[in-house]
């Protein structure tokens, strides 16, 4: 995206970003954006997908083929919607009418870009952005910037392969600037905070190699916010999910997150997942127990982070469709985690309710939560119908916060 210089320009910009974020809004001081994350491997013939798994696999696949692997458990997990394809317009279309009618108000894409391009981006670019009804719904950017090991499925003892380094060059990262003030922060319905839009990095020990210090790290930082406001944007609203279990094979918590968020000049933090700050110690680990410990989590995070943080609401956590050695001890060993159990949609509306009462207890956090997920579906972890609950979570969602999403002019 060509920058504009000129002194008028520049001076323009820099006066509307430093005069506030936004006009002042007469909305509801309480209501509360409720955002959900979506992981975007559900649609065929990504070029990459297709190269390793063969023409016009999906992880429907996965999904597919899940099985029980212990007494209770419920696999597989059948969509009510059936294997939908989400590059469609008109798919993307049903999920838009669907989150924005029971309170949904932004998804956050998981999102993809290595240093030889991008990854599983159809789902936004080609179903969400073209459908129809898009402006029903705001949606924003979560920079999935970690290692793509060959795990889907993966199977015990064999090598831990990264297809795709999380770790990107300096370069590579002014294109990604460039790319999403382009085509994503100028569009209508991104989701913006205080004005600015949103975006958020999901490893930021990965984020930090990328130009070898923490120092240079807020550098680039900068330098994409002073983009944005060349661009005639406020700025930019810098978010980092936070965690400390890894999840995923390889992973590595950052020991120093507080220090981080301060020193890299983070605007708020977050969270992807329950577990990533929840021991699992059942193999069916009971979903009140995890949510509170949780809470316990979230109460250390308000008070030491020194930014806004924003609570998750996760409905669940199962891995097992993504490991082929279906059996108790395959589930712990390929995740590093057991499961959630008794995830049902009365559980998922009191988890929702609580986080609601706690964020409204409070008259200067906050009014943002995070939702886990839309559809993570081969981690269990998904508000789509399905054919045992139907719309159960969606109406969970409705039922405690009771609002339309708003439009994009909103």
């Amino acid at each position: 995206m060509k920058i504009f210089t000129t002194i008028a320009c520049s001076a323009l910009a820099v006066a509307f970003a430093s005069c506030g974020s936004s006009p002042k809004k007469t909305e509801d001081p309480d209501r509360i954006t409720v955002a959900c994350y979506y992981f975007p491997n559900y649609h065929t013939h990504d070029r990459r997908n297709d190269s390793l798994k063969g023409d016009g696999w999906a992880e429907w696949e996965l999904v597919k083929k899940a099985r029980p692997c212990f007494d209770g458990q419920q696999q597989p997990k059948v969509p009510a919607w059936g294997y939908t394809d989400e590059k469609d317009p008109a798919e993307m279309a049903r999920k838009i009418d669907a989150a924005a009618d029971n309170g949904v108000d932004v998804f956050i894409f998981d999102w993809y870009y290595y240093d030889d391009g991008p990854f599983l981006n159809r789902a936004l670019d080609e179903g969400f952005l073209k459908a129809p009804n898009t402006e029903k719904l705001k949606f924003a950017l979560m920079w999935a910037n970690h290692d793509w090991l060959d795990i889907h499925p993966y199977t015990k003892g064999d090598e831990q392969k990264i297809l795709y380094p999380g770790r990107v060059t300096p370069e590579t990262f002014d294109k990604i600037g460039d790319l999403i003030i382009k085509e994503y922060f100028t569009k209508p319905n991104y989701w913006t905070v205080d004005g600015k839009p949103y975006f958020s990095v999901y490893d930021v020990q990965k984020f930090v190699e990328n130009f070898g210090s923490v120092e240079a790290a807020r550098a680039a930082m900068d330098k994409l916010r002073e983009k944005a406001v060349a661009a005639g944007l406020p700025g930019v609203h810098w978010n980092l999910v936070t965690w400390g279990n890894p999840v995923l094979p390889g992973e590595k918590a950052a020991e120093n997150t507080p220090e981080l968020l301060k020193k890299l000049g983070f605007d708020s933090g977050t969270s992807y997942v329950w577990i990533h700050h929840t021991p699992l110690p059942d193999l069916q680990t009971d979903y009140i127990r995890a949510m509170d410990d949780y809470f316990a989590f979230w109460d250390k995070a308000r008070a030491e982070y020194g930014v806004p943080y924003y609570p998750n609401v996760t409905m669940g956590w199962d891995p097992s469709p993504r490991y082929v050695e279906q059996t108790p001890e395959g589930i712990k060993n390929y995740l590093v985690t057991y499961t959630i159990g008794n995830n049902t949609p009365e559980n998922f509306r009191e988890a929702l309710q609580r986080t609601k009462d706690r964020l409204l207890a409070d008259p200067n956090g906050p009014r943002i939560l995070n939702i886990n997920s839309w559809n993570e579906w081969t981690e269990g972890s998904y508000i789509e119908p399905d054919s045992i609950h139907g719309t159960g979570y969606l109406e969970a969602i409705k039922a405690v916060f009771g609002q339309a999403a708003p439009t994009a002019a909103e």
